[in-house]
């Protein structure tokens, strides 16, 4: 039976119609219409509509990036979205007449990878998303962690430096001012204005005006010392957060998505060492296996559309 998953982004909604093995069989992306919630309904229900159409579904999850209840319904918080305390499933809910579930976006793009992805053989999995910020999702005994309000899993805020930068949160020091794209054009930043190894980076910067994202992966594509050096040091920062990870979810398997981790064992290759480094008692029990993940920019849909599926046949 195939189900619907909707994911809805800043700046872009995608929808999908996928299968219960995780296939993508119709897809439609749309700009989001952040500052008006009504526009964003419209749109969701337009898309459940279009893919539904002469197929048979069972239910539609949304993801969404920003604070979800433990019940899948309601939107405590949407940082990049006008939506505070939103009953989103329950207005969904009367307009398409199916079975709807919200979730966090992480949660959504860790559960396709647990079920689809790399992480398939996995029963304890640990996904940190790699992008502007810092998502994370965690399937502890084959099952999703959402805690006792539904807000588990927001792991770009574990504070790895006491009185750090200043992060969004509120918070000083959290994993996210030292593990994201942000911090890596940051760190590549100050690494250009050093001079030295940074000269790359520099000439770069002055070429096309500032350092961007893309910039920055070609520069990493081409083995520049200055990008490849801002690079271990965001690994560090997040192997040492892995670490403190380890010590109370105990993965077998960390999975690195967003954008940063198409870099693979550029990236990979210092989380290990600064792991290694910062796991206690290093030694007395298996370490875990570091991972890129495979689903990329299809894990959100494919992710709320499974957790939908799940959530209408137990239901």
């Amino acid at each position: 039976m195939h189900s619907i998953g909707i994911d809805i982004g800043g700046t872009k909604i995608a929808g999908a119609l996928v299968s219960d093995d995780g296939r993508i069989l119709d897809e439609v992306r749309q700009p989001t219409p952040a500052e008006d919630p009504a526009a964003i309904m419209d749109l969701v229900v337009a898309m459940i509509e279009r893919l539904r159409s002469g197929n048979e579904v069972i239910a539609a999850g949304v993801a969404a990036a920003g604070f979800i209840d433990a019940d899948q319904s309601t939107v405590y918080y949407a940082p990049n979205i006008n939506w505070r305390h939103e009953p989103f499933r329950d207005q969904l809910r009367e307009r398409v007449d199916l079975d709807v579930t919200i979730d966090n976006d992480a949660n959504a793009a860790g559960w396709a990878e647990f079920r689809f992805g790399v992480a398939r053989e996995a029963h304890h999995m640990t996904m940190l998303t790699i992008g502007t910020g810092v998502g994370g999702a965690v399937v502890t005994g084959d099952r999703l962690l959402r805690g006792g309000f539904g807000t588990a899993g927001e792991l770009g805020h574990l504070r790895i430096v006491p009185e750090g930068l200043p992060c969004g949160c509120g918070a000083r020091g959290c994993i996210e001012q030292y593990g994201s794209g942000r911090a890596l054009l940051r760190m590549a930043n100050e690494i250009a204005d050093a001079g030295g190894i940074g000269l790359g980076l520099a000439a770069a910067r002055e070429r096309a005006g500032a350092l961007t994202g893309g910039v920055l992966a070609e520069l990493i594509t081409e083995h520049d010392p200055g990008a490849l050096h801002a690079l271990r040091q965001l690994g560090g920062w997040l192997g040492q957060a892995c670490a403190s990870l380890s010590a109370v979810l105990d993965p077998e398997l960390f999975v690195f998505g967003g954008g940063v981790a198409i870099a693979g064992d550029l990236l990979l290759d210092p989380v290990r060492e600064s792991y290694l480094a910062h796991l206690p008692a290093r030694g007395y029990h298996p370490e875990p296996r570091f991972a890129v993940a495979k689903l990329n920019n299809h894990a959100g849909v494919v992710g709320a559309a499974d957790l939908a599926r799940i959530h209408a046949a137990t239901s």
